[in-house]
């Protein structure tokens, strides 16, 4: 067993190198039977729950009612031990471990409330790092008017006092928290876990739905989550099966010093556009060759490359957005000369889309809509600039 330990701890640390500048890889099949037995512990290891999509997490299942779950990128492995039993003597240390009830959690990673609401797991949160006024998921505003959610500052200004006279269990963080270490140490040095959770770093869209998974197999509601996820990948894979409309798209947003953000054609959103039956109009730009999920272009390159595209969305997820084909002009006044905007095709995202990991399924269809002109008034996170 500790020649097994060994080998992971090993596997582990070349992972973690390798992983450092966010692509990632599955682990080949081989190492994952070594890194799932290697707890340290007299746990019997039982099977995993393979992901299908997503590349950045792990679930282990144990004899009795044990689960491990890792977080690929970081190593980070937390064992739930089932309510009433045990904790396993001679775990590694670095294993973190949270018992069933698993409650009281502290989260910061806004991107994954839904996922919780979805799972009927709301119960689970105790604190929150986003204020009531900026929840667009209406059961977690209600549960802060209500002060079942307690707002516990942001990631990087926790208010320690009152996570630590709650009994915070468990604080779930996005990939923010690794530009305030600090933070992480102090939680850990009170006790209280840290996961980051990577679902934005998934480049298939149902990769970061699948996310619903590994928070089913935390709060005890694999059943639900199964659930959803079949859900999800029905109404995604049967978008647009086998259709293509031959209609580019733009997806974009303008950012305060003048550039464009747009999406690199290894992200997850020009997935989605071909998924819908479209072409997303930067896939043979630089940003193709960069690797990264997101590039900013100047105005000038972003004119060349779409201003013949038949149809523009701007990403209203990072500045609240636009209301209007005019507040869009206001940002950036060259629009006016793109084909998009002459013929009535300028789409905006909702708000509350960063906030909503479940929506690729439901914004594919849309997009899918978008090109075929059908049931606007429908759509749940696109609207038309007017």
């Amino acid at each position: 067993m500790r020649g097994k330990a060994l080998a992971a701890g090993l596997i582990l640390a070349g992972l973690t190198a390798l992983c450092g500048c966010g692509n990632f890889s599955p682990m080949p099949a081989e190492t994952l039977s070594v890194f799932a037995e290697s707890t340290g512990a007299e746990l019997v290891y039982e099977d995993s729950v393979e992901p299908e999509y997503a590349e950045n997490f792990r679930i282990d299942r144990y004899e009795g009612g044990y689960t491990m779950l890792t977080t690929v990128p970081d190593g980070a492995r937390f064992l739930v031990a089932p309510e009433g039993k045990e904790v396993p003597e001679g775990l590694d240390e670095e294993i973190r471990v949270l018992k069933r009830p698993v409650g009281d959690i502290y989260l910061v990673a806004s991107a994954v409330m839904d996922m919780f609401d979805g799972l009927d797991a709301l119960d689970t949160i105790r604190f929150s790092g986003q204020k009531e006024e900026n929840w667009y998921i209406e059961n977690a505003r209600k549960a802060m008017e209500k002060g079942d959610i307690l707002y516990a500052g942001k990631y990087s200004m926790p208010d320690y006092e009152l996570i630590l006279s709650k009994n915070c269990s468990l604080a779930i963080e996005n990939r923010m928290i690794t530009h305030s270490p600090e933070v992480v140490g102090m939680l850990e040095d009170f006790g209280i876990p840290v996961m980051i959770e990577y679902s934005s770093y998934e480049s298939h869209p149902l990769g970061r739905v699948e996310w619903i998974r590994f928070f089913g197999a935390l709060t005890g509601k694999e059943e639900k989550a199964e659930e959803i996820f079949a859900e999800q990948k029905a109404v995604f894979n049967g978008t647009a099966e086998g259709v293509r409309t031959g209609k580019t798209v733009a997806f974009f947003f303008i950012t305060s010093n003048g550039l464009v953000q747009i999406r690199g054609s290894s992200d997850y959103i020009p997935k989605m556009i071909a998924q819908a039956g479209g072409r997303y109009i930067f896939e043979d730009t630089g940003a193709q060759e960069s690797g990264r999920s997101v590039e900013n272009i100047p105005i000038e390159t972003f004119y060349d490359s779409a201003k013949d595209a038949d149809f523009l969305i701007y990403n209203s997820s990072i500045d609240g957005g636009v209301g209007s084909l005019e507040e869009l002009l206001d940002k950036c006044a060259v629009l006016k000369d793109f084909k998009a905007v002459r013929e009535g095709n300028v789409w905006c995202t909702t708000n509350d889309m960063y906030q909503q990991s479940m929506s690729a399924a439901w914004l594919t269809r849309d997009i899918h809509n978008m090109l075929l002109g059908e049931d606007e008034e429908g759509m749940r996170y696109l609207f038309r600039l007017r």
